[in-house]
């Protein structure tokens, strides 16, 4: 990510990453949590005291930091335009707009063959026509829908591979405030297992501006259509929450200027009181994403759970993609990925 966008000039900055504990059993889950970077060659470390007053001295972290370096950020829209542009100009083409209703195997003139073996037919319509489907043919197909994916592939898959969809809103707070010392890594509090995020966090923009979370508020298991999930709690208590949290690891922070800002959904593999690997309550045994060539239908890849850091894992996620459908991919995918 790093090299394409220097390469290509996408604005993105290498800020590193602190996980910060306040007591015995927080530093027990970052320790878990180097473990698993270090199985899967994510470099991390813990820091001195020493390294940690210096580093961001308005920091509160009374047991101690793990550091991510290779931790960053990218200008998401930016990165977007490239990436559009990059699949245009290798031939590609783009349907925006477009609504998938209903996707079938391509039917064979071999017997016994498997689904998917002579192509696949998705059928959309626009958005603003459904008179007028279409129908586009492909030999492989790759279920990255977001928030629709999982539904999608249990429109496919038997129902004893069904996966129940789980879905949590997140508010993030803006500051117009200015810390004794502004911050120039990304901070995030301990993970709370179960929890279904990383904690309502420190992150910062391209042009350096802070801003908290998101928090997790549990959507019904149905595909959030109502404009309503599209925006911020108003609730005064959520502010509050998220305010006490924010000062357990920034107490420097004056909370008048903290405001709500606008909120996302993101796409989860586990529901509430479910954790995965990283306490984010998202993939259990298939760890934090589900990225696999199903068993039994041909040129199916299924990318499920993708939330963050799934964008700045992006290309790394698409490698995988190429390996499993081009490659010796043995099927099974990456249990996770390196992102910023």
């Amino acid at each position: 990510m790093y090299s394409v966008c220097s390469k290509h000039n996408i604005p993105h900055r290498n800020t590193g990453k602190w996980i910060v504990a306040q007591n015995e059993q927080q530093m027990n889950e970052l320790q878990k949590i180097h473990e698993s970077c270090k199985a899967i060659g994510v470099p991390t470390e813990f820091l001195a005291r020493s390294e940690i007053s210096s580093g961001e001295p308005d920091v509160r972290a009374e047991a101690g930091v793990l550091s991510s370096p290779s931790t960053g950020i990218v200008d998401s829209h930016s990165l977007m335009t490239y990436l559009e542009g990059a699949f245009l100009d290798h031939g590609g083409d783009l349907a925006v707009s477009t609504t998938v209703t209903s996707i079938e195997p391509l039917s064979s003139s071999t017997s016994g063959s498997l689904p998917g073996s002579s192509g696949w037919s998705i059928t959309t319509v626009a958005t603003d026509d459904a008179s007028s489907p279409t129908t586009i043919t492909a030999q492989n197909l790759i279920n990255s829908a977001g928030l629709h994916a999982i539904p999608l592939s249990n429109s496919i898959l038997p129902p004893s591979r069904h996966i129940t969809p789980h879905y949590a809103k997140g508010t993030y707070y803006s500051y117009s405030g200015r810390l004794p010392h502004p911050p120039t890594t990304l901070i995030y509090p301990a993970p709370v297992p179960g929890l279904g995020g990383l904690g309502t966090h420190l992150t910062l923009d391209i042009s350096g501006a802070i801003r908290f979370g998101p928090d997790v508020e549990w959507l019904p298991p149905t595909y959030p259509t109502s404009a309503t999930n599209y925006t911020p709690n108003p609730d005064p208590n959520r502010k509050i929450k998220a305010i006490s949290l924010i000062k357990e690891y920034l107490p420097c922070i004056d909370p008048s200027l903290i405001e709500t800002s606008y909120c996302g959904i993101r796409p989860k593999l586990k529901g509430q009181g479910q954790e995965g690997k990283t306490g984010k309550g998202a993939g259990g045994d298939k760890e934090d994403f589900y990225i696999k060539r199903e068993d039994g239908f041909e040129g199916w890849v299924n990318l499920l759970g993708i939330e963050s850091p799934g964008l700045t894992s992006c290309l790394a996620i698409g490698e995988e993609v190429e390996r499993l459908v081009y490659g010796d991919g043995d099927g099974e995918g990456l249990t996770n990925v390196k992102g910023f």
